[in-house]
């Protein structure tokens, strides 16, 4: 199950509450021009002409023209649980989903896949500080609004100011979290000052922020007096795409005529239907009415694969899904250390993922790295010596017997989890299942959302079942889990930190890790990793995917594992503008 509306709003919670949280260093770039624009077929533009690394290697502009003729539609089946309210305010996480990437863009596109490879976006290069304390954007050249207005360095700075202006905006809390300083245009260039060595956040105010224009958001616009709840209805960006029209029902999007990527977007036309629940997006997606899936398909191999030799799926794992054991002292079992660990040697991973989620998650690791999309953060060796690299029994109930408890002595925990989450519920009965023999007895405990969120966030739970989120690397998932800046007492509202785990030498590395080179950062996660392994605060089952199913029969360019351009679920922004922009219809060529 992927939630994922909630993701970019978790991401703002876990970076607020660090100042305290969340990816780089010198990056100049070849600057292209608004002509020269990005294409390559099969949808690797983005791939191949983004090449670059955060961590201060060189982002490459866009630079061959396009490949692929005009023409085509497509249909998303994306479940929302609602019909459409059509609303597309980039700032409202309820409704930003259809806005972002599709109509408003970023200043440079990240890829989480791709080692966290950039394309230039909006900016066309950027250059830091030598001490990461201001880093200098080169605004694109030649890109115009929607409404034909010219983009230019005073929007983007004016996107920056304005959410220091109005608070709800900011959602990264890149002035109250960040440290940001200022923002200030200067001819084509955007300088941002913070307070203390800021390339921790470039994920989160180059790739996540959108930016806005000016004359709609601000002066005398239409949402100037309240851009943090106005309804945006006709949204001006700068994406590949406009609203036109949309009703509770369908969101219809038309190709933007003024793009600044030349010949693109390919695709003319997008429909975006409202799914109340995922019954009916799973039957179109199986009978080739919708072409671009991002949901949870159970038996999907029956129902959607075998269905057409044009349905495909790839959904590659960004996070993990774990037991959260409550560390507080008051919870006097879960508590303890032996007892933690037995639930983690006693559980078979690859079972809860098979049964669980049918195979289409794959099984975690106790370091809580994620592969193989994080693969070079992981110590294969380290999760060998710990032994939890797979099952075993006989330890479990030893570390168990140390802890006063065993099959004739049961240790009684109940877990909670979010009704209507059939792929955990499923989950949670294996782990039930697994831990029975040892002497765990688990009660489940299906909640509404709301009650679920209540008792996770104040900390009342013996276990909880829970998908946290990621970002480009493993630091902004482990630091929402280990930091103890992120975690609250008891009946207190935490942040991330649900399970309350608090470790000082942890937290040095946290705290050591936005100063440090790509060599220590990656060294950093490592010793992160180790934590995990032997302190056990959570213990990852499965690794969350970003849901993809995609059909070829007309649709080409989709990303695939040998060419991951971009995180492919329609849910995941900026990423789905970089899908929308490359791909294209085979019959149109």
């Amino acid at each position: 199950m992927k939630r994922g509306k909630a993701i970019a709003v978790l991401l703002a919670v876990s970076l607020g509450a660090a100042a305290c949280s969340s990816a780089s260093t010198t990056a100049t770039t070849a600057a292209t021009s608004a002509s020269s624009a990005s294409s390559a077929a099969g949808g690797s533009a983005a791939a191949s002409a983004g090449a670059s690394t955060t961590g201060g290697g060189t982002a490459t502009g866009p630079t061959t023209a396009a490949t692929h003729k005009k023409g085509g539609e497509i249909t998303i089946a994306n479940v929302g649980g609602q019909t459409w309210s059509c609303q597309f305010n980039p700032f409202n996480p309820a409704v930003f989903q259809e806005s972002v990437g599709f109509v408003y863009e970023p200043l440079v596109f990240v890829n989480i896949l791709k080692d966290q490879a950039e394309t230039p976006m909006l900016a066309s290069s950027y250059k830091w500080s030598s001490d990461k304390k201001s880093i200098v954007f080169d605004i694109r050249q030649g890109v115009k609004w929607s409404d034909g207005q010219a983009f230019t360095a005073k929007d983007v700075a004016f996107t920056f100011n304005l959410l220091k202006k109005f608070p709800g905006t900011d959602l990264y809390s890149l002035w109250t979290g960040a440290g940001l300083q200022s923002a200030v245009a200067a001819g084509s260039q955007v300088t941002l000052k913070f307070a203390g060595p800021a390339s921790s956040y470039f994920f989160s105010f180059a790739n996540q922020t959108p930016m806005v224009p000016e004359h709609i958001f601000g002066g005398s616009g239409p949402g100037a007096a309240h851009p943090d709840t106005w309804a945006d209805p006709n949204p001006v960006g700068t994406g590949p795409f406009t609203v036109s029209p949309c009703s509770a029902n369908n969101i219809q999007y038309l190709a933007n005529p003024t793009y600044w990527q030349t010949g693109k977007p390919y695709i003319q036309k997008v429909q975006y239907p409202a799914y109340l629940d995922n019954g009916p997006a799973n039957l179109d997606l199986a009978n080739g009415k919708a072409q671009w899936g991002s949901q949870f398909i159970p038996s999907i191999k029956t129902f959607y694969l075998a269905k057409s030799p044009d349905n495909h799926t790839w959904s590659p794992p960004v996070s993990n899904v774990a037991l959260y054991p409550n560390l507080d002292p008051s919870h006097a079992a879960t508590s303890k250390l032996a007892v933690r660990q037995a639930i983690a040697a006693a559980i078979d991973r690859s079972q809860v993922a098979l049964i669980g989620e049918g195979g289409q998650q794959p099984a975690a690791n106790q370091t809580g790295v994620v592969l193989p999309t994080f693969q070079k953060y992981y110590d294969a060796a380290a999760v060998t010596a710990s032994g939890y690299d797979k099952p075993d029994t006989a330890k479990a109930t030893s570390l168990l017997a140390s802890a006063g408890y065993s099959p004739a002595n049961p240790l009684k925990l109940s877990v909670i989890t979010v009704t209507g989450y059939t792929d955990w519920d499923a989950s949670l009965a294996v782990i039930k299942q697994q831990l029975a023999p040892i002497g765990i007895n688990i009660t489940v405990s299906d909640l509404a959302q709301q009650s679920y969120n209540s008792k996770l966030y104040t900390g009342d739970f013996d276990l909880a079942y829970y998908g946290d989120v990621g970002g480009p690397t493993p630091y902004q998932e482990l630091r929402g889990v280990m930091y103890s800046k992120n975690t609250a007492p008891i009946g207190k509202s935490a942040t991330t930190n649900f399970e309350r785990y608090i470790n000082p030498a942890v937290d040095k590395l946290f705290d050591a890790y936005p100063a440090a080179d790509e060599a220590t950062q990656t060294s950093i996660v490592k010793q992160l990793g180790a934590a995990m392994i032997k302190d056990v605060p959570i213990i990852p089952m499965t690794e969350s995917v970003d849901w993809f199913q995609y059909n070829t029969k007309d649709i080409d360019g989709w990303p695939t594992p040998d060419n991951p351009y971009a995180q492919p679920a329609a849910f995941t922004v900026p990423d789905a503008g970089q899908l929308l922009a490359n791909i294209y219809s085979k019959s149109a060529q």
